[in-house]
């Protein structure tokens, strides 16, 4: 104890005659969204041996020494009480976990290293906040409408895109953003993109395009992409910034970079559908589905084929669930041989659950997969297997049924 008071009457003293060092690391210690006496205080009983709870060691590293004392302690003080500048989001490259490699699994490097692309400024439509589901803390977007900003790029971001995000136990942060632009000439553009983050003081983007090959936009196909999104649920508006960072070098190193990380109570989400296996087939009747679109949306040949996007505008769901589909994501075809489904869209039970639902493969072969929060009564669908018939036809769009998979 008297270690301890020794170090905090060495740590005020130097508080008032430190001068500006700069610092690399975020400093919210505990990730608790603030960096204030509480984190300098946590360090300082790292540095005397004692295991505070909550205590992230990445965070706590402002010097960029590979090490945590009574020196990052004295920064986390001196930001606090504004002697040197908060050093904002962080310097490193971050190297995303294996498992949601976001397209750069070599290191994203800082967005504004690059040069700025565009900007869209989006009103949001609904928030979910679904609570923990098999993946972690889960929160839905559903974009209502934007505008995009660029020098050699405007227009709007079409209603009724997605943005999904997870926050982890550790303060790992996981995105997945579905988007469809209309540019100023007519042109439509799809973006299906990842990002991630060890704490949400630092979330990168990894921007993914598909502009069509034969439109003045064809150049975003090839380019490297970073970016940054800001959410304001207050005020419900979305900002993302794009940055060209292929000129950027990426070579990290321990002493430049900073890998995330996952807690081991929770599932890997999956960046692409699960396939069919050959031994599954139709079981019972699960539900089904009466869904209803608004019309296509043709992004023609680009880097992965031709996309052909139809948005999901409402429906019912009836038999084992009974609710509603809401008026949010779609369809995103790929008219390639063969061609393949991947719808992403929400249901909202009768009693008020939301549940995300992904139904994808080629025809004959799609495979539905469902996410909802752990402590719901539909729980169970978050681990079993399932099947899905064909799209037919339905009032005012299609009809499908979900069987459970059996052998």
């Amino acid at each position: 104890m008297k270690k301890m008071i020794f170090i905090i009457v060495i740590l005020i003293s130097m508080i008032l005659i430190n001068g500006f060092v700069y610092a690399t690391g975020s400093g919210d210690v505990n990730n608790d969204g603030r960096l204030d006496i509480i984190d300098a205080l946590l360090v300082a009983q790292y540095y005397v041996g004692m295991s505070p709870s909550g205590f992230i060691f990445a965070n706590a590293d402002l010097n960029d020494d590979n090490k945590v004392d009574i020196i990052d302690a004295l920064l986390i003080a001196q930001i606090y009480v504004g002697i040197i500048p908060d050093p904002g989001p962080g310097a490193k490259i971050i190297i995303p976990h294996q498992s949601w490699p976001c397209a750069m699994p070599g290191g994203i490097p800082v967005p504004e290293d690059g040069s700025l692309v565009f900007e869209a400024n989006m009103q949001l439509d609904q928030i979910f906040n679904m609570g923990r589901t098999q993946y972690g803390d889960r929160q839905v977007f559903i974009i209502k409408s934007g505008t995009i900003t660029g020098t050699n790029i405007s227009g709007s971001v079409m209603s009724g895109g997605l943005d999904f995000q997870l926050d982890l136990s550790n303060g790992t942060v996981e995105i997945e953003q579905l988007l469809v632009l209309r540019t100023n000439n007519g042109s439509y553009i799809f973006l299906r993109s990842p990002g991630t983050g060890v704490s949400r003081d630092d979330v990168r983007m990894v921007w993914d395009f598909e502009a069509p090959n034969s439109s003045s936009y064809s150049w975003l196909n090839s380019g490297k992409y970073a970016g940054r999104r800001i959410v304001d649920t207050a005020a419900k508006t979305m900002r993302i910034s794009v940055y060209d960072v292929s000129g950027v070098p990426v070579v990290p190193d321990s002493s430049n970079s900073i890998t995330v990380t996952k807690p081991s109570d929770v599932e890997y989400q999956s960046w692409d559908y699960r396939v069919k296996d050959s031994f599954e087939r139709n079981g019972s009747q699960f539900i089904t589905e009466n869904v209803t679109l608004g019309g296509s949306i043709s992004i023609g040949a680009s880097k992965r084929g031709s996309r052909n996007i139809i948005p999901i505008t409402g429906g019912t769901v009836t038999g084992n669930i009974n609710g509603v589909i809401l008026s949010a994501g779609a369809d995103y075809q790929n008219l390639s041989n063969p061609m393949t489904i991947d719808a992403r869209y929400l249901w909202r039970t009768n009693d008020g659950e939301i549940i995300i639902v992904r139904n994808g493969g080629t025809f004959g072969s799609l495979v539905p997969t469902f996410e909802v929060r752990e402590n719901s009564s539909y729980s169970y669908i978050n681990d079993r297997l399932y099947l899905s018939s064909d799209p037919g036809g339905g009032a005012g769009g299609v009809q499908i049924t979900f069987y459970e998979s059996t052998r």
